[in-house]
């Protein structure tokens, strides 16, 4: 080197210096954040096929019910539960088989009647009159003429049946924004006939090396020089995170040439990330660079870690800039410490998380002794730490899945885990952080609508549907935060508030018509009021009711209504109102009992017996902490009051 380059690359070492100024950590991270948002970035559209590992950038809601229509679980016959009562091996009950075989695919063209049963294979859409399905192992053919089956045992009703809509329920919120696609999301999705889903856009992440010294892999290695590994670590890692890497290869320490790469890559990318040129060494050229692409300019240089020390963080064109230590260990420190969380966020992702949990186990869990069963469960926040709830949905639902956070194993030589016990959940996915906010009870649009209005706010909230007596147990053993119910006290006829245990408060939420659906045009119900229409039809064998599973706010409504009454299908007892709407809508049922909301998204009829109230109930003492607060505090404000009315409810009421 000649004395006058020499003197001149002493000048620009000693020029440097008032650029390098040591900050903390929290200081360096505090000012970076304050300066970059990070956010996700906008939403694109994706075939199914492309969005593994994506993240959805909207709510997904179910355009069907799945399953669409009420089906046997296992092949066998499909039979009126009442028929089998009493059976047994010695007095056996012989049911007429009908002249139709129930594969999957095919659509029932037969009632069940009294005394008949239809041979259904598993899949296969459960016919009308039928509320029960026995295995074809439980029952014995009888030939002839007149074919029939004799069953040894009594069925009990709903025994295995799937309901329409049991386990997603058409409007139904299936999948949550922020929620990251794995080959589970890619099933619910395609389960719900959706061929695309708007995703969040992966940020474009510019990545230069700089540095004489540096080879590319695979060239010759002249003398004192390196391969450049940086390049490919930061690349792969930048994939790893959920962006796309672009390389911009290596750039020789030269002022001019490597301006022009960061304006390029400036352009091309959402962000950009160099390695090499932050020391205080004669090579550095990139701090004078930072300076005069553009406001703020440099924002860190000089962080006060090891290994780390010379990091520069910068910002211009509204772009981060970050420009890593050369030493391969000090660039993944601090590529993973300040760049990571930037890159992940902007893909929609969760921060890093570690990939199992210790949690409580609130309730007993049986299993079968001699096979090691899996359980899949969700989190949520306990007392004393995670508590890990297990998911009841079988192996046919697709959401248990979506729902859980991960699984953990009873192992064979136990007949069951016990309440109290620790468990160690593996995780499933993006993680097993416990969400901020637990909803068990009763699904409503509506809280679908609230759930997703907390994400929007950075409150992270599970909701699980277990119905309303469900929820007020869930909560009694403090497993969730919140209630969700719409219980009936047949005594008082008052809503909710007679359930409420000391140290329990009722949150008003809204109202909802409930009624009676039907096909539109059956003169049986057409302009006639509700309880009166009933009341004539119960006692016809002809007219085919759907009830609601015990427990729920529902049946408690039609308890009151059929004032003791059995009508045909009294036994037919789903979960959910889509499960009673597609009954009636699908001809396997005449009537039953929904909200108006659901019977007006199947074109049914309605008829109106009640307003129910669905309310949130919640500890008293946990008020004050700030996922519930904010709950509460978006349940009461303008705009909510005004959707949820748009929504077809009534706005709250104080109780």
């Amino acid at each position: 080197m000649k004395q006058d380059d020499f003197s001149e690359a002493l000048a620009r070492a000693s020029r440097q210096d008032q650029f390098l100024t040591v900050l903390s950590r929290e200081e360096a991270l505090t000012r970076f954040r304050s300066a970059v948002p990070h956010v996700a970035l906008g939403p694109e559209a994706v075939a199914l096929d492309r969005a593994l590992g994506r993240v959805l950038s909207a709510d997904v809601a179910s355009p069907i019910d799945v399953p669409p229509f009420d089906r046997a679980l296992v092949d066998g016959f499909a039979v009126r539960a009442a028929d089998t009562r009493g059976a047994d091996s010695a007095e056996p009950r012989r049911l007429r088989l009908n002249r139709e075989i129930l594969a999957c695919g095919v659509a029932p063209r037969l009632t069940v009647a009294a005394g008949t049963a239809t041979p259904i294979a598993t899949g296969g859409v459960l016919p009308r009159g039928a509320d029960a399905v026995v295995m074809v192992e439980a029952t014995e053919f009888i030939g002839g003429g007149d074919a029939a089956i004799d069953c040894a045992k009594p069925a009990a009703p709903g025994q295995f049946v799937g309901y329409a809509g049991a386990d997603m329920a058409m409007g139904e919120t299936v999948l949550r924004r922020g929620t990251r696609v794995t080959a589970r999301e890619v099933g619910m999705l395609a389960a719900c006939g959706l061929a695309a889903v708007a995703v969040v856009r992966r940020p474009r992440v510019g990545v230069l090396s700089t540095g004489d010294e540096l080879t590319a892999p695979g060239s010759p290695l002249g003398l004192a020089g390196i391969y450049d590994s940086n390049g490919a670590i930061v690349a792969a890692s930048v994939t790893e995170n959920g962006g796309e890497a672009v390389p911009f290869g290596i750039v020789p320490d030269d002022e001019a040439a490597l301006e022009a790469a960061i304006r390029r890559a400036l352009d091309a990318s959402d962000l950009v990330v160099l390695s090499g040129g932050t020391s205080k060494g004669a090579g550095d050229v990139s701090h004078r660079i930072l300076s005069r692409l553009g406001e703020p300019g440099i924002l860190v240089h000089g962080v006060a870690l090891k290994p780390g020390k010379p990091l520069c963080l910068a910002k211009a064109g509204g772009k981060a800039i970050a420009v890593l230590p050369g030493f391969p260990t000090s660039a993944m420190f601090t590529f993973h410490d300040f760049v990571v969380p930037l890159i992940r966020a902007m893909a929609g992702l969760p921060p890093r998380e570690e990939s199992a949990v210790e949690a409580l186990l609130p309730q007993r869990v049986a299993s079968e002794l001699g096979r090691t069963e899996f359980v899949m469960a969700s989190l949520s926040r306990g007392e004393t730490g995670p508590v890990a709830l297990p998911l009841a949905k079988g192996s046919g639902s697709v959401t248990a899945f979506s729902q859980a956070d991960g699984f953990f194993a009873v192992p064979a030589a136990r007949s069951g885990l016990e309440a109290g016990e620790r468990v160690a959940l593996t995780r499933l996915g993006a993680g097993v952080r416990a969400p901020d906010l637990t909803i068990i009870g009763s699904h409503c649009l509506g809280l679908d609508w609230l759930v997703g209005r907390l994400g929007e706010r950075g409150v992270a909230a599970r909701t699980i549907w277990v119905g309303s007596s469900g929820g007020l147990a869930s909560l009694r053993r403090g497993e969730c935060d919140l209630a969700a119910m719409h219980l009936l006290d047949e005594v008082s006829g008052r809503y909710n508030t007679p359930f409420l245990t000391p140290g329990l408060v009722l949150a008003p939420g809204w109202r909802r018509l409930q009624g009676v659906v039907f096909r539109p045009g059956d003169p049986r119900f057409t302009g006639r009021e509700a309880e009166a229409a009933v009341r004539a039809l119960t006692e016809d064998p002809d007219v085919i009711m759907v009830n609601r599973n015990a427990g729920s706010g529902t049946r408690l409504l039609l308890d009151r209504l059929l004032a003791g009454a059995r009508p045909a299908g009294f036994w037919n007892q789903p979960r959910s109102h889509n499960a009673v709407a597609a009954a009636v809508a699908q001809g396997r049922a005449d009537w039953g009992v929904a909200i108006e909301t659901v019977a007006g998204a199947y074109g049914l009829g309605f008829l109106p017996l009640t307003e129910e109230h669905y309310d949130f109930a919640y500890t008293a003492e946990r008020a004050d902490e700030p996922a519930l607060a904010a709950f509460l505090a978006l349940l009461a404000e303008p705009d909510t009051i005004a959707t949820l009315s748009g929504l077809g409810f009534r706005p709250r009421e104080e109780a």
